[in-house]
C-alpha cells in the first residue's frame, strides 16, 4: 500500500494511493465502513497516518480491504483526485526528531573527504544525528534560503525508513520485521553551520524546512527489494546524484540494529539512511543551492519529491 497525508477543507487526513492521481480518505472510509456495518463500531477512527501505523496489522488489514472496496468503485465518498487535495509529508510532526546517517555511501564518504582536506577512511560505526520535528515539510513545499542565515546550502536526497514495530536492541536479523515501509527524504544542510559549529550536524541540518519529505510511505511488502533501489537528485534539469541503495556502508538491518541499541525505536520513528555522491559542497567548484531551484528527489519504486529554494531574507527582515 501507498500511505499519504493531505489537506482538503482545511484539515488533515490519511490516505491511501487508489492509483497515480486518485486518493481515499482513510477517515472518511472508516466512517462509511462504520455506517454500512463492515468493521467493528467501537474501533478508534484514525485520526491521522500515525494512527493506522500505530494502529499494528489489524489496522492494516482494515485499510487493504477499504482499498480493494475503492480500486473496485466503492467508497466514492471518501474517494478525491489530486486536484481537490494538497499533498502533505506523510508525517507531518513527527512524535520525535528524525535520525538521519551520515557518511553511509563510499563514494560520498571519498568526495567530502576530499572536499574537507581529510583522510578517506569509512567510519568505523554508523555516525547518526537528527533533524528537528520542525524542519519536516512537504511535496510542493518551500526550502527556505536566508542568506542572513546561511550561504551554503546544500541537498542530500535519502531513502528513509519508517518503523511500524517498537523494539530495543533489535538484532539485525530482526530488524525488518520493525519497518513499517519508506519513503524519500532531502536532508537539506547549511555547510557553512555546519562547519561553524565544530562539524557537529545538529544546528546545520536542523533550520525549519531543512528535511523534505515525501510523497508518499509504501509499504515493505511493496518494496522488499529496497537493498537495491535507483535513488538521484536534480537541480533544475541538472542530474547531481545517482546511485543505488546496494552501495550503503551499513545496511538499513544493521543501521536499526546499532540505533536500537539501548534505544527504544517506536512505531512513526523516521531514520534516513544517508546521501550518495554528488552534494553541492564536494563540487568543483562548490555548487549551492540558489533562490528559484528546483530540487527533484527520485528514487525507485516511491516516486519523486520536489520543492522549491526560495530566498525569504525580505520576509525574516519584515517580521
Amino acid at each position: 500500500m501507498r500511505f499519504v497525508t493531505f489537506e482538503i477543507d482545511g484539515g488533515q487526513r490519511p490516505g491511501l494511493v487508489i492509483e497515480p492521481g486518485r486518493f481515499l480518505d482513510l477517515r472518511q472510509g472508516f466512517l462509511l465502513a462504520r455506517e454500512a456495518g463492515s468493521i467493528d463500531r467501537t474501533l478508534p477512527l484514525p485520526l491521522t497516518l500515525l494512527d493506522i501505523i500505530r494502529g499494528g496489522a489489524p489496522l492494516r488489514d482494515i485499510c487493504e480491504t477499504m482499498l480493494r472496496d475503492a480500486e473496485a468503485g466503492g467508497l466514492a465518498g471518501a474517494c478525491h483526485t489530486a486536484s481537490a487535495v494538497k499533498l502533505l509529508a506523510p508525517i507531518p510532526r513527527p512524535p520525535k526528531n528524525v535520525f538521519c546517517v551520515g557518511s553511509n555511501y563510499r563514494a560520498h564518504v571519498t568526495e567530502s573527504s576530499r572536499a574537507q582536506g581529510k583522510e578517506d577512511k569509512v567510519p568505523e560505526h554508523p555516525v547518526f544525528f537528527s533533524k528537528p520535528p520542525t524542519a519536516v515539510v512537504g511535496p510542493g513545499g518551500t526550502i527556505r534560503l536566508d542568506p542572513g542565515i546561511s550561504r551554503k546550502m546544500d541537498y542530500e536526497v535519502e531513502l528513509g525508513v519508517v518503523i511500524g514495530r517498537a523494539g530495543r536492541d533489535i538484532p539485525q536479523a530482526e530488524a525488518v520485521r520493525h519497518i513499517f515501509g519508506f519513503t524519500i527524504i532531502n536532508d537539506i544542510t547549511a555547510r557553512d553551520i555546519q562547519r561553524r559549529h565544530g562539524g557537529q550536524f545538529l544546528k546545520g541540518k536542523g533550520l525549519d524546512n531543512s528535511c523534505p519529505m515525501g510523497p508518499q510511505i509504501v509499504t515493505l511488502d511493496e518494496l522488499p527489494n529496497f537493498d537495491s533501489l535507483r535513488i538521484s537528485l536534480k537541480v533544475n534539469d541538472q542530474r547531481r546524484q545517482d546511485g543505488n541503495t546496494a552501495s550503503m556502508i551499513y545496511s538499513i538491518p544493521r543501521l536499526l540494529e546499532s540505533l536500537s541499541e539501548g534505544m527504544t525505536l517506536e512505531p512513526g520513528d523516521l531514520l534516513a539512511t544517508g546521501t550518495p555522491s554528488g552534494v553541492g559542497y564536494a563540487m568543483d567548484p562548490p555548487c549551492f543551492l540558489q533562490d528559484g531551484d528546483l530540487v527533484t528527489c527520485e528514487i525507485e519504486g516511491i516516486g519523486q519529491l520536489s520543492n522549491t529554494v526560495r530566498d525569504v531574507s525580505s520576509e525574516a527582515h519584515a517580521a
